[in-house]
């Protein structure tokens, strides 16, 4: 009886197993994931070198004033469109104005006095000639009348110094321009000897931008630039675009002039100068932006970076062969527009995954869907 107990267990064990064997056996096997596939293409690309820049008016002129004096007056505010020669600030001139007309009576006094030495050398003259006094009275009065002479002169210059402090009184606008910021309040004592301007008038109608690169940067702009000389270099390169701080970009287009030529020595840069027309004064003192140096790639490979992944080091994309993925590593020349342009690694016309690639193993097997390229380079936008 007990073997028999024994024995039917044995058979359910054996039943048991083999009912799991064939169980395992008839598991379905692993859909293959439908993901969009592209063709590698040849384009012409345009892609964008940036460097963050500074904006200053292409003239600007701080405001001193001439003479010492507490401010009066403040006749703008910042910002405000000025023209060249406008009042801006008006000094006390209580003092200057007693000055000047004190000079102008000295000038009187002068004149009077030049008179009478007139009349004294005049009379003397006829009795010279007549032998009736000496020469030495006539040369005495002739010194008198060059001393009166040279009084007059004097009063007139003092005149003109005190009447020119008056009119320095009123502090004028050097350029047209706009205001920039006003310091300084009424009843500020200021003087021509101040570091602190009194404003600055800057001519916005063209506007510089200023932006550097660094030793690295610039040595590789030099070897790619056309021209063998900076000059030629520079009046080769294409014009360049603003972005502006908000991500537009500026209606514009900038022309770079300048190029410091030397490394700065405590920054480790060389400063660019791009001047742009201002014709809608969008562009003030003190905005910042992004230079974007174009760079043109013609007829290059390219695929869309949502391609690419990266592993160890190494740049990779998934390229579709009889519906099984292989990982391959490409040399990425450079990242254009949500692309990347591929210098070695694929060839046109290859099948390359744009979905779905972080989930994906080498050799893995899919069902590929053919998607536009432009329409899957386009759909990645900008976070900000």
């Amino acid at each position: 009886m007990k073997n028999n107990t024994i024995k039917a267990l044995f058979m359910v064990l054996i039943s048991t197993a083999t009912i799991s064997c064939s169980k395992k056996e008839e598991a379905p096997q692993a859909v293959a994931p439908a993901l969009d596939v592209v063709a590698a293409t040849m384009k012409d690309v345009v892609g964008y070198t940036t460097f963050p820049a500074t904006i200053q008016g292409k003239i600007n002129n701080d405001v001193r004033a001439k003479i010492q004096g507490y401010i009066q007056e403040v006749y703008v505010h910042e910002g405000q469109v000025v023209s060249k020669g406008q009042p801006l600030f008006k000094l006390e001139a209580n003092n200057l104005t007693e000055t000047a007309s004190a000079a102008k009576s000295g000038i009187a006094v002068a004149q009077a006095n030049v008179n009478v030495a007139q009349v004294e050398v005049d009379k003397l003259i006829p009795l010279v000639q007549k032998n009736i006094i000496s020469n030495v009275q006539l040369e005495t009065a002739k010194a008198n009348l060059a001393s009166a002479k040279s009084m007059l002169a004097q009063a007139k210059a003092n005149f003109g110094s005190a009447s020119a402090n008056v009119d320095y009184s009123v502090v004028r606008a050097p350029i047209s321009g706009i205001v920039g910021q006003l310091p300084l309040k009424k009843g500020s004592l200021v003087g021509p000897a101040d570091q602190m301007a009194l404003t600055t008038i800057a001519d916005i109608s063209s506007v510089y931008a200023y932006f550097s690169m660094n030793e690295k940067e610039y040595f590789q702009f030099l070897n790619e630039a056309p021209g063998t000389s900076l000059g030629e270099k520079i009046k080769n390169l294409p014009q360049v675009e603003l972005e502006l701080a908000d991500g537009s970009i500026y209606s514009e287009k900038g022309k770079i002039e300048t190029v410091s030529g030397q490394i700065d020595a405590a920054t480790g840069t060389v400063q660019f100068r791009v001047a742009f027309t201002n014709p809608n004064k969008l562009l003030s003192n003190g905005n910042s932006g992004t230079i974007r140096l174009p760079k043109k790639y013609t007829n290059v490979l390219v695929v869309p970076e949502v391609a690419s992944y990266e592993q160890q080091g190494k740049i990779n994309v998934y390229k579709v062969v009889k519906d099984t993925v292989v990982s391959t590593v490409v040399d990425v020349t450079a990242r254009v527009d949500n692309m990347i342009i591929v210098k070695q690694g694929i060839k046109e016309g290859d099948v390359i995954v744009v979905s779905g690639v972080g989930s994906l193993k080498n050799k893995m097997a899919i069902k590929p869907k053919t998607a536009n390229f432009d329409t899957i380079v386009n759909a990645v936008k900008p976070v900000f």
